[in-house]
């Protein structure tokens, strides 16, 4: 598959393509079946399979106070539509230039002359040009003006609600990761350097923790404590050889402690992963954290001897519940 940064780096030799368009953030089950469509039309076709998506997200630049913090990056949006089969992706800069063109001119400048789409699949609730003025309806009139199949795939709904992006963050915000993997598909995840924190885990608990800072851009779980998997990945900036027992790769059971630390005053939001029965330097490292399930919310404890009583606690129960997990570790499909 290849990711191509703009419609003037996309290959015109390629000749007519099948596309599906959208932000397509999360590339959760409702996305996933509109790209699933896309894959099959061009195969029946005989034609590649494009994915537009959006880089950054709309919204940042046409109401930048109402833009939700992000699912995932474009490059764990490549990826996903990677393993659905998708041959190119073209990430199109979102910017006032972009915005400003009607419905038709989008249609003819992006679709038509540098995509050359024989076939367009969308979902139902799709818009597009200049003050969402193009819908559905007008893709299809477009469509047959230009001898361009359109398809408007109907949205994935689950007992009348619709699976969507906005779902998914509002079941991150209550804690609810069970929804919020459901909806996805697959383990709501993060990646991010691990970086030094206050240093209390491992000196004076006697849990070591590797620590993500994220800021408010990006989606993460409400405050509390859930059981996940921790993966190193084996990415830049560092390669070498990792000090101690884990390996790059290999996903480890682990209890993470998301938000601020209450008990220490320490009001940064933070992604704090202590991996079972492994130990590593991880500092400057490249890595993943899958949530699988909430354990509890997170307390502020009158005593450090209170707090650790608790965190034994939630080790035991992240246990339990990986170790039930539906899916056994050895069989999970590589999570992105």
């Amino acid at each position: 598959m290849n990711i191509w940064p703009g419609l003037d780096e996309f290959p015109h030799d390629i000749g007519k393509t099948v596309v599906t368009i959208g932000v397509f953030d999360g590339v959760h089950r409702g996305h996933q079946k509109l790209i699933c469509r896309a894959v099959e039309k061009a195969h029946e076709l005989g034609l590649p399979c494009v994915m537009i998506t959006f880089d950054p997200h709309p919204l940042a630049v046409i109401r930048p106070q109402a833009m939700p913090p992000i699912l995932g990056t474009v490059e764990q949006r490549a990826r996903r539509a990677d393993e659905l089969g998708v041959d190119h992706i073209v990430a199109l800069q979102f910017d006032r230039a972009l915005s400003s063109l009607e419905p038709e001119d989008f249609f003819e400048h992006v679709l038509q002359d540098k995509i050359q789409a024989a076939a367009v699949l969308v979902g139902e609730n799709f818009t597009f040009g200049h003050k969402a003025a193009g819908t559905t309806e007008t893709l299809q009139k477009l469509g047959e003006k230009y001898g361009v199949e359109v398809d408007v795939v109907e949205l994935l709904k689950d007992h009348g609600e619709r699976i969507c992006s906005t779902m998914i963050r509002k079941a991150l915000l209550l804690g609810d990761i069970r929804k919020a993997n459901w909806a996805l598909g697959r383990p709501f995840t993060v990646r991010s350097l691990v970086v030094r924190g206050a240093g209390r885990g491992g000196a004076e608990l006697g849990y070591p923790t590797a620590n993500m800072y994220f800021g408010p851009d990006v989606a993460i779980p409400a405050d509390g404590v859930y059981a996940g998997f921790f993966t190193v990945l084996d990415e830049a900036p560092s390669t070498a050889p990792i000090e101690g027992t884990m390996k790059p790769g290999v996903r480890y059971m682990t209890a993470v402690s998301v938000g601020s630390n209450p008990t220490f005053g320490d009001e940064r939001r933070s992604v704090e992963s202590f991996v079972l029965d492994e130990h590593a330097d991880l500092y400057g490292r490249y890595c993943r954290v899958e949530f699988i399930d909430f354990i509890r919310g997170m307390e502020k404890f009158s005593s450090v001897d209170e707090l650790l009583t608790h965190m034994d606690r939630d080790v035991a129960k992240a246990r339990e519940i990986l170790a039930d997990a539906d899916t056994p570790v050895e069989n999970l499909k590589e999570i992105n």
